[in-house]
């Protein structure tokens, strides 16, 4: 397959998702609801979880651009791979709207509707983590990593899912908090950078892959 395909296909995945995620943002209107001041107040976990699903779905893009444009071929393997990552990048809108129905709560549904919101990050996590280990085997990316140096880019690549696993379980006695980790790994995927391996010249770019 044409490495641009993956990328496309990709890139409306990851497009759909993130216009999906303003749908949550409306409120209910003047007739017997109350001032706008008082219902964007109510709304707010609405707009803090879209803040954080949006950056979020925005650095896999990023991220997912940096390791792809590496790659040599695309191989069956990685399709499915691929898919995995796709099916909770496709989780995230849903799980941001339960997360901003049912914040306000403080109860029960709230720590659940967080840990929905944490699993699915770990899941994506997991699967942008299954693609990068691809990457590490075989002759498959235009400047492979040194052996030597593999388990230092696993931890950094993939080192923050481990506060998703975190959040799931801070959010079973506390949501605000798991909410608050979450939001600081956001925060850490911005300012980390560790692609698989530097990309090639953009004239091999529009090369056809197998």
């Amino acid at each position: 397959m044409d490495r641009s395909r993956l990328e496309a296909f990709s890139d409306g995945v990851f497009a759909v998702a993130i216009t999906l995620l303003a749908l949550d943002l409306t409120v209910a209107g003047p007739a017997g609801h109350g001032s706008l001041t008082d219902q964007l107040h109510e709304k707010w976990p609405a707009f803090l979880a879209y803040l954080i699903s949006f950056f979020m779905i925005g650095i896999i893009w990023v991220n997912h651009h940096v390791l792809v444009r590496s790659i040599i071929k695309v191989d069956r393997l990685l399709l499915f791979l691929n898919l995995v990552l796709l099916l909770f990048v496709v989780l995230i809108p849903p799980a941001t709207a339960t997360v901003a129905d049912y914040f306000s709560l403080h109860d029960w549904s709230t720590q659940v509707a967080m840990m929905l919101y944490g699993g699915v990050f770990l899941g994506m996590s997991v699967g942008f983590g299954a693609i990068f280990e691809w990457t590490l085997h075989g002759e498959r990316v235009y400047q492979p990593l040194p052996w030597e140096r593999h388990w230092a880019a696993r931890a950094r690549f993939v080192g923050g899912g481990l506060v998703y696993v975190v959040a799931v379980v801070v959010a079973t006695f506390n949501a605000v908090a798991a909410f608050v980790l979450i939001a600081l790994d956001a925060v850490y995927y911005i300012v980390e950078n560790t692609p698989a391996s530097p990309g090639p010249d953009r004239s091999a770019d529009d090369q056809p892959v197998a």
